[in-house]
């Protein structure tokens, strides 16, 4: 029994090993390029309606969470389908390996969100710099199983997020465009680093 139990136990740190040394290929470049789509819409939708959508920080901050939380369940459902159909019986290892990647950066993000709202609400001007911030690090925790390429965008995110930071505190109200801007851009650069890498993936293959 003991024996069968090694056995199993090797061959479960096997799988592991593999896909941590497996490209992950769940993030589809089409659902990257929509949340760019979703960003640009939402920072138009706010410069049209700043009444409703912007009236204040926590109407600002609001509708981006919604924005993100809909980009969140999209990708989700892209990387689950894509998973499975390019990794097959890895696919449940290497989303595991990719999602230990990025909690920590997203954890991070989120409690500063809660924390800021509930203690610090005064201070909501910082979270589109901040969650700007979290993204870099969270492509950077996760790019040794991506595309090098993909290091540009965590290089965008992290020098648009302080550049943010910096315009945000010049001014009592936030700009739709200090999201919508960056994470347009960022998405649609995100989704054609995704498009040739993979492409390069495919030839290899042949």
């Amino acid at each position: 029994m003991k024996d069968i139990n090694r056995a199993l136990a090797d061959i479960s740190d096997m799988r592991n090993q593999l896909a941590a040394g497996t490209m992950f290929r769940g993030f589809g470049p089409a659902v990257m390029a929509l949340s760019g789509g979703l960003a640009a819409l939402t920072s138009i939708s706010q410069s049209l309606w700043p009444d409703l959508l912007a009236a204040n920080h926590t109407a600002y901050v609001v509708t981006w969470l919604a924005t993100a939380a809909l980009a969140a369940c999209l990708i989700s459902a892209e990387v689950y389908a894509r998973s499975h159909r390019h990794h097959g019986g890895l696919a449940d290892a290497i989303v595991l390996n990719a999602f230990e990647q990025f909690l920590p950066a997203g954890f991070a993000g989120l409690a500063t969100t809660f924390v800021i709202w509930k203690v610090a609400p005064d201070a909501l001007w910082t979270l589109p710099g901040l969650w700007q911030v979290f993204l870099a690090l969270g492509i950077f925790a996760g790019a040794r199983s991506l595309p090098r390429t993909v290091r540009w965008i965590g290089g965008w995110y992290f020098v648009s997020g302080f550049t943010v930071l910096m315009l945000a505190s010049s001014s009592p109200a936030l700009s739709p465009w200090l999201m919508g801007v960056p994470f347009t851009l960022g998405q649609l650069a995100l989704a054609g680093v995704l498009h040739f890498a993979y492409g390069e993936f495919h030839a290899d293959t042949k």
